[in-house]
């Protein structure tokens, strides 16, 4: 990893790192994070390192432990129900927005996004093939929110998506990875289009929240079987 970056540089790159790494379970919850294990992974000092990890606590991805360093948050099932909750109830909300406040440009972007959520082949492995879905998955969801027009409710949004991004890997690794779940997810897309289109605000609503909370259950079971809850 390059140390020869800018200090501001280094420590949005240390948070980018560490912040992946906890995503994707490299380190569990709990976990103590030792500062000379983080030296030695991201080859990085302790400058840069404790304003990443500062940065994580606001997210509470992290929980700072008085005078003895740093934890990877803990995950639970009641945070998971919570966090989806609330994720589902405000993207309910903006959508509603978004369909009264969208114009034709907003309709052309959800549905360039859709097609090329839909067109994801040609990847070579996995893991690449995870990151290119998810990439694409967000950017179409994110072209609807982007209809209401409200950069805070945009910004409260994404928080929360942050906070759930753990969980959320749970869920990616489960349904990337298997054709009939893919399939399950192009329909449930294509129908949210087309009621969208519609500007059917209460259905869409409706069937937008019911699409966010597809995932908990699948979480929850992916959780009891790595021992997570």
């Amino acid at each position: 990893m390059d140390t020869t970056l800018p200090r501001q540089n280094l420590g949005i790159s240390a948070y980018r790192w560490l912040k992946q790494d906890i995503i994707r379970g490299a380190f569990q919850p709990g976990e103590k994070l030792l500062m000379s294990r983080l030296k030695e992974r991201y080859d990085l000092g302790v400058g840069p390192l404790r304003e990443a990890l500062s940065q994580l606590v606001a997210e509470r991805l992290v929980v700072a432990i008085s005078q003895r360093g740093y934890r990877v948050a803990p995950m639970s099932l009641a945070e998971l129900a919570d966090l989806y909750d609330a994720r589902a109830q405000l993207e309910g909300l903006v959508l509603r927005l978004a369909i009264e406040r969208g114009d034709d440009a907003w309709e052309a972007g959800i549905l360039a996004r859709a097609h090329t959520l839909s067109k994801v082949v040609g990847v070579n492995t996995p893991d690449e093939l995870l990151d290119v879905w998810d990439a694409r998955h967000k950017a179409f969801h994110t072209a609807i929110a982007s209809g209401c027009r409200s950069p805070h409710l945009l910004q409260v949004r994404e928080g929360l998506f942050d906070q759930v991004e753990r969980y959320r890997h749970l869920w990616l690794r489960e349904t990337v990875f298997s054709e009939e779940a893919l399939a399950r997810k192009r329909e449930e897309h294509a129908a949210l289009v087309e009621v969208i289109l519609a500007r059917n605000a209460d259905r869409a609503a409706e069937m937008m929240r019911e699409h966010l909370m597809t995932p908990v259950p699948i979480i929850t079971e992916a959780m009891q079987r790595q021992g997570l809850a």
